[in-house]
């Protein structure tokens, strides 16, 4: 595979795998370096890659590896949580500090779900995957992949729902 195919193949997928690496780092810095290394990484072995049905699957999967083996290995020591998409059009200080506690606590609570449920509801919430194409990336069937999605969302409204009405009776 020559540089031009590589990066015609690589190129549409590069803002996806930096998005998942800044989901799962938190870090600007960290998720760029991760996507850099991931770049890398595909560059080096880009005469394996060329035989694969899906190059965006298998990248996805070494961002997701590479990430959390950084996370895994606390060389992220700076990671802190920040959510910067979030646009009110009529300021108020109160309902803005309230969306903002109300997306860190829902960031909190996806790091607590199991595994598979926090990469499904990443790719499909945030990444906007479609359920098939979550299923294929992450080698499941479409039943398995809604069922896992439902899940998190419950767990996740649940525990919004006791943290906002704490002390109410």
């Amino acid at each position: 595979m020559n540089q031009k195919e590589f990066l015609s193949k690589v190129t549409p997928v590069q803002d996806r795998l930096y998005r998942l690496a800044k989901r799962l780092l938190v870090s600007e810095d960290e998720a760029q370096d991760a996507t850099q290394e991931i770049l890398i990484k595909l560059w080096s072995q880009r005469k394996k890659i060329a035989k694969l049905r899906s190059i965006e699957a298998f990248a996805v999967t070494m961002t997701k590896n590479y990430c959390l083996d950084k996370l895994k290995a606390k060389s992220s020591s700076n990671l802190q949580l920040v959510h910067t998409n979030y646009e009110d059009h009529q300021y108020n200080t109160v309902r803005a500090s309230e969306v903002n506690d109300s997306v860190n606590w829902v960031y909190i609570l996806m790091n607590d779900l199991p595994e598979q449920q926090r990469m499904i509801l990443h790719l499909r919430d945030v990444e906007q995957y479609t359920n098939s194409e979550i299923a294929k990336e992450l080698d499941l069937n479409e039943t398995a992949v809604r069922v896992a999605l439902s899940r998190a969302r419950k767990t996740i409204r649940e525990e919004l729902l006791k943290k906002h009405n704490y002390g109410i009776k």
